[in-house]
């Protein structure tokens, strides 16, 4: 039984774990906090254990590679181009269903929660943060995007140095090779995660905690659906990349981040598919997807904004102005790369965006008692265009892997690696 288990795709079992995990839910009711949460958060540990050595090892080797290449600059220049196009169209996806669904029209005397208040850095504050002044502290402080930064220069260090730290690189390229072992072993407990965390949530929220703020859901996951079909399905059509292969191959790092509403947990799943399911070479994968898991936020920074300052402004009965429209737009787009690495993003976004518009504050405490619920499908958007982005500049860049990609091959090999280090 064991072995057959593990001979079913990966997708499959997290499918199983998902469903069962909706049962259970339903069964136990608030007890799935104490009988099932357990098994989601030592998941959770889990994957953040291995988040910081992962992003450290890989960010060195594949910037070191890549350097060596000499195209690093213009894949970091078409990676932000598509980070922001992708965001753009966001926007715009939440405020049209926004409109169409008006979420925040008909209701009154909604019970109002509480809302920790956090402080918005400024650009410059953001800039100056992403230095580290200790790079073992940001390490310890799980800071993903300090240890970007870092790992960035150690590996064009390496690569400056030359035949000088050749054991170094070795021991960099050794490092990767092991933690993306361990990375395997991890993912493989996916299922189990995936159950205890959907049992908590749904034993948690219960259908009618979610009655009142159904138009708000509703208009959240339909937007978000929409831009995962439509928009990323059609830049995949584009670029002459089989739309359905895309999906299949990204769809482990779409559940996992559903069941853990976390882009950084789900990090070493979006770039395992990434590199072995959808052909982005590693040296690439390892320096997009972990940058597009700080700062590329279409569901959190752009699309749940968008509809929830229509929402707010829907419910406190104001009527937005196109100046306000603009002001939302031009917030969401560049909010989520002024707020990277900050923690809540999405209550930082929405902060952000209402201040910026004019909206009232106070209107983020009708919605945060349903942000978990609502924070699955942002994460899964998140991820999904995490995923894409790399996707499409590896085939701008000719250096997709097409037999890996069209599942022709399982995994790929590493003579035909453009500027790749093989996983194992």
């Amino acid at each position: 039984m064991l072995q057959l288990w593990f001979t079913r795709p990966l997708w499959q079992r997290v499918a199983v774990g998902f469903a069962l995990g909706i049962l259970a839910g339903v069964l136990a009711g608030e007890q799935a906090a104490v009988w099932f949460k357990p098994l989601g958060d030592i998941y959770l540990n889990l994957v953040r254990m291995i988040v910081i050595p992962l992003v450290f090892f890989t960010i060195t080797s594949s910037v070191a590679r890549l350097a060596e290449a000499g195209n690093v600059a213009r894949l970091g220049l078409r990676t932000l181009f598509w980070f922001v196009a992708t965001s753009t169209i966001a926007v715009l996806v939440g405020i049209a269903f926004g409109h169409l669904i008006d979420p925040g029209l008909g209701l009154s005397n909604l019970p109002l929660g509480e809302v920790k208040p956090r402080t918005i850095p400024t650009p410059l504050e953001v800039l100056i943060g992403i230095v580290p002044t200790n790079p073992i502290k940001a390490m310890a402080d799980t800071n993903v995007l300090q240890v970007l930064f870092f790992s960035g220069i150690v590996g064009a260090a390496l690569v400056s140095l030359g035949e000088k730290t050749a054991g170094i690189r070795g021991f960099v390229d050794q490092g990767a090779a092991l933690v993306f072992r361990i990375t395997r072993w991890v993912l493989q407990l996916t299922p189990i995660g995936t159950f205890g965390l959907i049992a908590w949530v749904v034993g948690r929220y219960g259908l009618s905690s979610l009655l009142p703020l159904g138009k708000f859901i509703a208009a959240m996951y339909l937007a978000c659906l929409f831009h995962i079909v439509v928009v990323y399905g059609g830049l995949l059509k584009l670029h002459g990349l089989k739309v359905g292969r895309f999906f299949r191959g990204a769809l482990p790092a779409m559940q996992m981040a559903f069941a853990t509403s976390s882009s950084l947990a789900t990090l070493p799943m979006s770039l395992r598919v990434a590199v072995e399911k959808l052909g982005v070479p590693q040296s690439y994968a390892s320096f997009a997807v972990p940058l597009g898991a700080n700062v590329k936020m279409d569901g959190c920074g752009a699309i749940y904004p968008a509809i929830a300052s229509i929402f707010i402004a829907q419910y406190f009965g104001l009527d937005l102005t196109l100046t306000q429209y603009v002001l939302i737009g031009l917030t969401a787009v560049l909010g989520s790369l002024g707020t990277a690495g900050v923690p809540g993003t999405s209550i930082v976004m929405l902060t952000l965006t209402l201040s910026t518009a004019g909206l009232p504050l106070e209107g983020i405490g009708y919605i945060v008692a349903i942000d978990r619920v609502v924070d699955m499908m942002r994460t899964m958007t998140n991820v999904t265009g995490q995923v894409l982005v790399p996707v499409l500049v590896a085939k701008e860049e000719g250096v997709l892997d097409q037999a890996v990609y069209d599942g022709t091959i399982e995994t790929r090999a590493p003579a035909r690696e453009t500027v790749l280090v093989a996983a194992e």
